[in-house]
């Protein structure tokens, strides 16, 4: 009985998510995903990819949103994503932005 009562708000506070995060090993793999793609983002060197944000779902599937200064740049990201492990699809959301 006392365990259940200090579980309890374990409980409330699991349950309290995201709902694309409702199973841990779900949210884990996004993370993971997200992580190897801004990281393959970083070693391409390219400056204006710094502005490229990446979220991914539960399904593998990555949205990449943010800035780019060429089209090149914005096609560059693309690839990266879609050459990554565990990434089902990519929809860009970037938008080339020249600067000023």
């Amino acid at each position: 009985m006392a365990v259940a009562t200090l579980m309890a708000p374990l409980v409330v506070i699991a349950a309290d998510g995201d709902s694309d995060r409702s199973h841990p090993v779900a949210f884990v793999k996004d993370s993971i995903i997200t992580t190897k793609v801004k990281a393959k983002l970083a070693a391409a060197k390219l400056r204006t990819l710094a502005h490229v944000r990446v979220d991914t779902d539960r399904n593998g599937m990555v949205v990449l949103s943010g800035t780019t200064t060429t089209q090149e740049a914005a096609d560059k990201a693309v690839a990266i994503a879609t050459d990554t492990e565990g990434v089902t699809s990519v929809q860009s959301k970037i938008r080339i932005k020249k600067d000023d």
